[in-house]
């Protein structure tokens, strides 16, 4: 004990440092025996404690010195405040530990489980799914037992307690494999019910994405507007600067002035009144039609399904006698018996203006980027630029005082009857008017600075609209009869059914691409013109009625007729590739690069897929006969990339995907 004393003595030295007091492991070891020493006289038998009762004194008193120790004052304090937490975490690994909280569920999601509404457990699924009771398991085991079946009935044992028990054991392995094919099946089940569910979800994303894309375009096609703005005011603002800097020019400087009047000796010299401007009408300013091309094309038609109906427009109170549309959700015109051109909004359908010139309806007409071509009964053709209207997508009018959203309610137009937009809106839109036909324009169409018109005149007219005069008259009446003299024919008019002739055009339709010229006319022919030489390259026979319609593209030239056929032709031999008939004759008919549409005297437009190789229908017809009404004869059809739009006898534009 004087050695314990002693070592007491050295650690409760109070010139010592708490520091400097650090236990040695020696002395843990110590104090551990002496704990334990102490637990095993307590835990002892109480004989011995009686017996020798200051042994138990003795370990407590040395427990108490040892406790007296700093440091081992700070190592129980520190152990006593440590979480348990923090003890079990110094004894777990680090892998363990990430372990256990990447497998720990927070109280919420415990909470919130959904409820399953499949009646069997995970195991019976998965006991289910195990290979044996697979598909392939199921065939296996019917060869085997078919197999044992087969070898069973050759060697069939007499009725006895083996057979029973191999019979039920046969039974309960069928009842259990019939048991697991119930699982598969409500597990089947289960899987259509959540694929049915992520259809849901995935329909409601698609519309919500759909939105989206919409209010894009929009934006899209609102800022293209406001490019095409700047860029006219920025034309003009240029303008005015050329002429102050030629302005500038002209003016004498105070210098010339003085030189001038030092050589006069008289009150005014004659170079004072040369100084005077003249009085002069300043020459009209030309015309020129500003070609605007989109930058970006709407897509947003592509995502609808075929025969999906965008918007339906009441455009005009009697039949649509021609329309025309630049692009998808872009510009389009229509013109009907009611005398009246109008320009529409097809992104917000809503009328930008009316086209005032004309002294008779439109009959034929076509848009291409901005520039507009009608042709009217007057036997006139006017060119239009249709980027100087004054319209504002957003809603207002350009350079227009007053409210802006007052114009654009103006502008709107609901369901039961067209209402008039401003008047003047469409003021600055005319070109020029050309005049050279002597009767109703009844087909044209122009690419670049070349265009072609046919009227009832019986004549073709070849225009330079860069010149804007006609350079080239085609008689159709004299190159039959060249054709029927060449023949050795008696007349020189093809003959075709007498009734349709009377109220059918001359000239049904025409197209032109650079040189070359297509024409179909009254007497079921199509004729080929080279404009170079002003003669007929071929003639196309198989109509048996008036042609109504025609397009072609660098290998096939479609034509539709009033002899209810459409025929398909290939430009390489003139021979007929395809021909479709319908119940009606064709009025109108338009293809792209997968479809071609035509109007057959139906409430439908009559759509061939040239991809897929089938025909199926598109319009109100389709719409309106579920819900029980009744729609109008379609009589023009525009198709471009899926966007189609049908005009009606009733006046009514639809805009469809197909």
């Amino acid at each position: 004990m004087a050695d314990s004393d002693q070592q007491y003595d050295f650690y409760d030295d109070p010139s010592l440092d708490d520091e400097q007091s650090i236990v040695s492991t020696r002395n843990i070891e110590a104090f551990g025996r002496k704990v334990t020493t102490t637990a095993s006289h307590l835990m002892g038998p109480l004989s011995e404690q009686a017996k020798h009762p200051s042994q138990y004194n003795a370990a407590m008193i040395e427990v108490h010195k040892q406790f007296k120790r700093p440091s081992v004052r700070r190592n129980v304090l520190s152990m006593a405040k440590t979480t348990p937490t923090d003890m079990v975490r110094s004894k777990l690994s680090a892998n363990e530990i990430q372990h256990r909280a990447l497998s720990c569920l927070p109280d919420e999601l415990l909470v919130n489980i959904p409820e399953d509404q499949s009646s069997y457990s995970l195991f019976q699924g998965f006991q289910a799914s195990f290979p044996d009771f697979t598909e392939d398991g199921r065939k296996h085991r019917r060869r085997t037992s078919r197999g044992r079946k087969l070898i069973d009935d050759g060697n069939q044992e007499p009725p006895g307690p083996h057979s029973l028990h191999k019979l039920k054991k046969e039974k309960s392995d069928m009842m259990h494999e019939l048991e697991l094919l119930s699982i598969r099946k409500n597990m089947a089940s289960s899987e259509i019910r959540d694929i049915d569910n992520k259809i849901a979800n995935l329909a409601g994303m698609r519309r919500l994405i759909l939105d989206r894309l919409a209010a894009l375009e929009q934006d899209e096609t609102m800022l293209e507007h406001d490019i095409v703005d700047v860029e006219g005011r920025l034309e003009e603002a240029q303008h005015l600067v050329d002429e102050a800097e030629t302005l500038a020019a002209q003016t004498p400087t105070k210098e010339e002035e003085d030189l001038a009047i030092g050589h006069d000796d008289g009150f005014m010299s004659q170079s004072i009144y040369e100084k005077i401007p003249a009085v002069s009408t300043p020459p009209p300013k030309t015309r020129k039609a500003r070609v605007i091309r989109r930058k970006s094309m709407p897509i947003l038609h592509e995502h609808f399904e075929p025969g999906s109906s965008i918007r339906e427009i009441r455009a005009h109170r009697d039949t649509i006698t021609a329309l025309d549309f630049d692009a998808p959700f872009g510009m389009m015109v229509t013109a009907a018996m009611d005398d009246t051109v109008r320009v529409w909004d097809l992104n917000a359908g809503r009328c930008m203006g009316l086209l005032e010139g004309h002294a008779a309806s439109v009959r034929a007409l076509q848009v291409e980027d901005n520039i507009l071509a009608t042709g009217s009964r007057d036997a006139t053709i006017r060119l239009w630029d249709l980027s100087r209207a004054h319209y504002d997508p957003h809603g207002g009018q350009f350079g227009r005082g007053g409210d802006e959203d007052d114009d654009g309610i103006a502008f709107e137009n609901p369901d039961d009857q067209p209402v008039e937009p401003p008047e003047g809106s469409m003021a600055d839109c005319e070109l020029i008017t050309l005049r050279a036909h002597v009767d109703e324009i009844t087909a044209l169409h122009f690419r670049g600075d070349i265009m072609v018109s046919g009227s009832s005149d019986k004549t073709l007219r070849h225009w330079d609209l860069e010149k804007g005069r006609c350079v080239q008259t085609l008689d159709v009446m004299w190159a039959a009869a060249q054709a029927s003299a060449s023949l050795g024919s008696e007349s020189s008019w093809r003959q075709t059914n007498r009734a349709l002739d009377r109220t059918a055009d001359f000239v049904g339709a025409v197209q032109v691409f650079e040189s070359a010229l297509a024409c179909g006319t009254a007497d079921g022919m199509v004729r080929l013109w080279d404009l170079r030489s002003g003669q007929v390259h071929r003639s196309l026979v198989g109509h048996t009625g008036p042609v109504t319609c025609l397009q072609f593209d660098d290998v096939h030239l479609v034509t539709g007729s009033a002899d209810r056929s459409v025929r398909m032709w290939d430009l390489r031999t003139g021979s007929i590739s395809d021909a479709y008939a319908y119940d009606h004759g064709v009025t109108s008919m338009m293809f792209d690069t997968r479809r071609i549409v035509c109007a057959a005297g139906e409430d439908v437009v009559k759509v061939y897929d040239k991809v897929e190789g089938r025909q199926w229908d598109c319009g109100a017809g389709i719409v309106n006969a579920e819900e029980g009404k009744l729609a109008a004869i379609v009589e023009k059809v525009r198709v471009r990339d899926g966007y189609m739009v049908e005009g009606r006898q009733d006046g009514i534009v639809g805009v469809w995907t197909c």
